[in-house]
């Protein structure tokens, strides 16, 4: 439920929620779907690229909804998998990828729009170790880099890259 009042899926019961200097708590449906294609982007657990689109495609879709030119899309696309160290899979499919290197695809896409915010869904838990290790060292420049990330994690050694950590039990922080 936190991740989805962060990302401005859901609206709070309560409360205001301010981000970048708007209230975007009673915000209507079609200002919140603006907030969230330019202020926040999604990692999530399963991924979500379209099969039958290369990396780059994939990863330039958010660009579409922002009314970006091909030409720049693609641009900012390859820009956004260099970041991720995949600028070479660019015109691969999911089916060629690896797990770790489809997770990286999807943090470039949630990169594309140079969101202030990046949410990570449970990134690394369809993962093995070494990958999540090398995902979670992504995180880590792209929060060095300037951006804020928020990810939700169940595993304490995941917890641990953070820079800080807020643990929720039955809907109350602890």
């Amino acid at each position: 439920t936190l991740m989805n009042i962060l990302g401005c899926l859901d609206s709070p019961t309560g409360g205001k929620y301010i981000l970048n200097g708007k209230d975007v708590s009673k915000m209507p449906d079609d200002d919140l779907a603006e907030v969230r294609n330019s202020e926040i982007g999604f990692v999530f657990q399963q991924f979500n690229l379209l099969p039958r689109l290369s990396a780059a495609e994939n990863v330039a879709l958010p660009l579409i909804y922002a009314g970006v030119t091909k030409k720049v899309r693609i641009e900012r696309a390859l820009e956004a998998l260099d970041k991720v160290g995949l600028a070479d899979r660019s015109h691969h499919k999911s089916n060629e990828l690896s797990g770790g290197q489809i997770q990286r695809v999807a943090i470039a896409r949630a990169l594309v729009n140079n969101p202030a915010i990046l949410l990570a869904d449970e990134p690394t838990g369809n993962l093995d170790s070494k990958t999540s290790v090398e995902v979670m060292e992504i995180f880590g420049k792209i929060r060095a880099a300037g951006n804020t990330v928020i990810l939700v994690t169940h595993e304490e050694d995941i917890a641990a890259y953070a820079h800080r950590v807020v643990r929720l039990r039955d809907g109350m922080v602890e």
